[in-house]
């Protein structure tokens, strides 16, 4: 019987002719490919900036790293106790990255398959500290990847007026779009730098297969992905928009944290950020404009951004894999439905909010009340896997919106503003620390916001 212990790293190509980076891995039992085809804007858009070739050192290191952050996917199947990077030589620090990479990257994975990915050991030929691969790019260009919803959609806002260069790397599969980034996307007129991800197809059949199954930090591989892109088009930052709560873990399990949104996280953005400087240089940053906000600052200012309140859409189900049971509106019954409501309650008119669901609203339906509970933490460990705030981010929201008139007879508000206890309601008590800057972040001063300038100083 073949062996499971070990996961392989089968090298990578590029492929100058057809824009392509093709990755390979291998189990005792399977071998996988993905391939990455990479679309710089054009079709008429702006696209002011020289491109780099192919065969540019720069290029390759950073296909490097998009190489080994891919490699998640096609490890889960098995869960193999060793990683084999094979003939790739890695430094120390290297080594030490990827291995917390997939250690806390697939903490919910490891928790939810009653895993413990502790012991896992990294093998592979040593490498000296290569030096930097030189890079040069073009200040004042950034690329800011996009999934259409409310926190990219306000990192545009903050970046794109001052930065006109800037350009959106969005990632599909070949042949499909998700109407639910496209759509908010023209409304920003920027160009688009289109980045065709195929995995490979055995991973859809996991059940079929025997793998195991579950949740990858997907936003990992993205962001690799857009650096890639950002050295072909000779950018100098990917600029991500991932919030101070991400940092939160989702539950605490006999004192380890298991975070959802670990690679959307402050410690995987720091992790990540020092590597590509490490290969890159300085020249290229890779940050979130978002760090030191709550979801409630930025669903304040995505609530003034009224020309995107109509094409945005959140919900789970717009994202689906399978074309046939993709929605093309809001479910109104999912987390990400019921988030999204509930930090744009306070901010948004209750008629424009029912306009954007399409009049299923979920704050206006009975059934939804136990998810809002889960949000809030009235049942013990029950936060949802999902991308949304932290328990105090939404019990904020509940106040603070149930103080609007238009929301005097929203019932299932009320439930919860009196399951939470109507005595904390005071709306000053849970403003003023969710809407100042908190917590650390890696902002350049050329990107960074005027209040951050003014806080650093």
């Amino acid at each position: 019987m073949p062996s499971h212990d070990r996961f392989c790293y089968d090298g990578f190509a590029l492929d100058p002719a057809a824009s392509s980076l093709t990755c390979h891995y291998s189990t005792g039992t399977h071998r996988f490919t993905e391939r990455y085809t990479f679309h710089p804007p054009g079709d008429g858009q702006d696209d002011s900036g020289p491109a780099v070739a192919w065969d540019d050192p720069a290029v390759r290191a950073a296909a490097r790293l998009l190489y080994l952050l891919a490699g998640v996917s096609y490890y889960k199947t098995t869960a193999a106790p060793r990683i084999d990077l094979g003939d790739l030589p890695t430094t120390p620090a290297e080594r030490d990255f990827l291995r917390h990479y997939y250690v806390e990257g697939l903490a919910e994975f490891a928790y939810r398959n009653g895993l413990d990915l502790d012991g896992l050991a990294l093998e592979g030929p040593e490498a000296d500290p290569a030096p930097i691969a030189p890079y040069c790019p073009v200040g004042g260009r950034p690329l800011i990847p996009f999934g259409g919803g409310i926190d990219s959609i306000v990192t545009v806002d903050g970046i794109a007026a001052d930065h006109p260069g800037a350009a959106l790397p969005v990632v599909s599969p070949p042949g499909d779009r998700f109407a639910a980034i496209d759509d908010p996307a023209a409304v920003t007129g920027l160009p688009v730098s289109r980045v065709t991800r195929q995995i490979d197809p055995q991973v859809r059949r996991s059940d079929e297969l025997g793998f195991l199954n579950g949740h990858v930090p997907v936003t990992a591989v993205i962001t690799g992905a857009a650096v890639v892109a950002a050295v072909l088009e000779r950018r100098d930052a990917v600029v991500l928009s991932n919030e101070w709560s991400a940092s939160v873990p989702t539950v605490v399990v006999d004192g380890r944290a298991v975070n959802h949104q670990w690679s959307k996280s402050e410690e995987f953005e720091r992790a990540f950020g020092d590597l590509v400087a490490g290969t890159l240089g300085p020249e290229i940053a890779v940050f979130s404009w978002l760090r030191p906000r709550s979801e409630l600052w930025v669903a304040r200012r995505f609530a003034e951004l009224t020309g995107f309140h109509r094409s945005f859409r959140s919900c789970n189900r717009a994202f689906h894999q399978d074309p046939s049971r993709r929605l093309d509106h809001w479910c109104g019954h999912c987390d990400k439905c019921c988030f999204v409501d509930l930090v744009l309650a306070p901010f948004m008119a209750r008629d424009a909010l029912a306009a954007v669901f399409g009049g299923d609203e979920p704050l206006e339906d009975g059934a939804n009340r136990a998810r809002f509970e889960s949000l809030l933490g009235l049942v013990a460990d029950a936060k949802p896997f999902e991308c949304v705030g932290d328990t105090d981010e939404c019990r904020a929201a509940v106040h603070l919106a149930a103080r609007r008139p238009d929301r005097a007879d929203t019932v299932v508000l009320h439930q919860l503003l009196d399951a939470l206890g109507r005595a904390s309601a005071d709306h000053r008590t849970v403003e003023t620390p969710l809407f100042a800057a908190r917590g650390d972040h890696r902002i350049p001063d050329r990107y960074a916001p005027a209040d951050l300038l003014v806080r650093a100083r």
